[in-house]
């Protein structure tokens, strides 16, 4: 099993993921995106909207503001509800969040700490220690979760907006413009990807719980009577997309969430939870909104958001099916699934059984670099020349790298150890008959093609 610590210095070492501010010592909880990251994370966002926006009918896109009237969020539940419990130790003064600490209230009372009512919390917490230096827990309180900003000058209770702390909002109050504007007929999607902010008391692990994340939502518009086939739909379309895109079956599961637990809007939920490294956890959730959303809206700010069957002649409130995944947490799946040791070497200059290779087995659609092109031999101006325009004519289509440092097969590793799909390498027979070498990452098997043809049969391989 993949440790969450080799991820990391993965992710460190080959440019994916740097820690925030690291020049200033660090900033808690941040990430920036490295070159292969950045190109990751692309890939993932690309795939997705790819599947919404294309292969699936009736769903368009928006890209709603981050900053909002702080009305939505009043009339939402955030400003009175979204928030977690947090205790303080008496002594160090840390600060936790409660379910982190009470593992067996979660499991069985978990009801508990989504009421305002924490008596029993605090009976709970009265047995529990600070994890860190064995010091008194105070009593929790409620924390809001959301970030407050000012939009004026002068900072005053009437200028105090949000940092968003979902996406789905404005998709919600953009309905009508988008009925207006597209002409959309029930049933529809609407798509959004955007970044989201929450003031977590304890970020953890790494990239799974972050405060500045990004988020990718597609909210269905249905009739009430259509809900339960349509959420049953999206379940099962969520599923296949993660096992098309390599996830192991046994990796991936869906939760039925009990009522209870569940959020004040869902009339149903289930989360799609991936095994982690450090275990099960929520990678994505399909809920049943009903008509909550829109009839709020539609109460708080006085329009009418009823949709009108033209063939009908009907209006009514129509039902939401979501579908909402953070693309932090999608990169660290993909990167723990595609994360893997070899031993005994993967190239034939490799003759200890010993030594250990890492590869990065991620589909190719997801893969940062595609293709990557090496000279045989650093030292012989003909083999550069040639590979440098191979290189210039692949980077055109693909993202590509060109490296000429150290052996070819201490440079297949390091492609490996990125993912790169294929290699490709310049040799002396190339400078007579056009031809150079493919590499197949996952076979290691190697075939000559024509340099003329080499960028139509890439692109054939990057398909398949």
């Amino acid at each position: 099993m993949t440790n969450l610590e080799d991820i990391v210095s993965l992710c460190k070492r080959r440019g994916f993921i740097y820690p925030s501010s690291e020049v200033y010592g660090g900033f808690s909880s941040s990430y920036d995106f490295g070159p292969l990251g950045t190109e990751l994370e692309n890939n993932i966002k690309g795939v997705w909207w790819s599947e919404m926006t294309k292969i699936h009918d009736n769903i368009v896109g928006l890209d709603s503001a981050i900053l909002m009237s702080p009305k939505i969020w009043e009339a939402s539940g955030h400003v009175a509800k979204f928030s977690d419990l947090m205790t303080e130790c008496e002594k160090c003064k840390k600060r936790f969040k409660v379910d982190n600490l009470i593992e067996e209230l979660v499991k069985s009372e978990k009801s508990l700490l989504l009421s305002t009512d924490i008596k029993k919390v605090n009976e709970k917490l009265k047995e529990t220690k600070c994890p860190l230096c064995g010091g008194k827990l105070a009593e929790a309180r409620p924390f809001n979760l959301m970030f407050k900003t000012h939009v004026s000058a002068v900072e005053k209770k009437e200028s105090e907006v949000y940092l968003r702390p979902e996406t789905c909002q404005g998709i919600y109050v953009n309905f009508k413009n988008v009925i207006d504007s597209m002409r959309a007929k029930i049933p529809f999607g609407i798509a959004q990807i955007g970044k989201a902010f929450r003031n977590e008391i304890n970020p953890k692990d790494f990239l799974f719980r972050v405060r500045e994340f990004e988020q990718m939502e597609m909210q269905w518009f249905c009739n009430s009577k259509d809900a339960n086939k349509y959420f049953e739909y999206w379940k099962e379309e969520r599923i296949k997309w993660y096992l098309n895109l390599g996830i192991k079956k046994e990796n991936l599961r869906a939760r039925e969430i009990p009522e209870k637990e569940r959020a004040h809007y869902a009339k149903r939920q289930i989360d799609l939870e991936y095994k982690y490294p450090f275990g099960w956890d929520e990678i994505e959730g399909i809920h049943n909104r009903g008509d909550w959303d829109l009839s709020t809206h539609s109460k708080h700010s006085g329009k009418d958001l009823k949709y009108l069957d033209k063939q009908t002649n009907q209006k009514y409130i129509p039902n939401i099916i979501e579908t909402s995944v953070g693309v932090g947490r999608l990169f660290l799946a993909f990167l723990s699934e595609a994360y893997q040791e070899v031993k005994g070497g993967r190239t034939e200059t490799t003759k200890s059984t010993k030594e250990q290779e890492l590869v990065l087995k991620l589909d190719k659609r997801l893969s940062p670099v595609k293709v990557a092109v090496f000279p045989l031999i650093k030292k012989d101006k003909k083999l550069v020349k040639l590979a440098k325009n191979v290189f210039k004519d692949l980077k055109k289509e693909f993202v590509s790298q060109y490296d000429e440092v150290d052996s070819v097969g201490r440079r297949y590793r390091r492609q490996d150890e990125i993912g790169t799909p294929y290699c490709v390498t310049i040799d002396f027979d190339s400078l007579n008959d056009k031809t150079v070498t493919i590499r197949d990452r996952d076979t290691m098997k190697q075939e000559r093609v024509e340099i003329d043809e080499l960028s139509n049969i890439l692109e054939d391989k990057l398909k398949a």
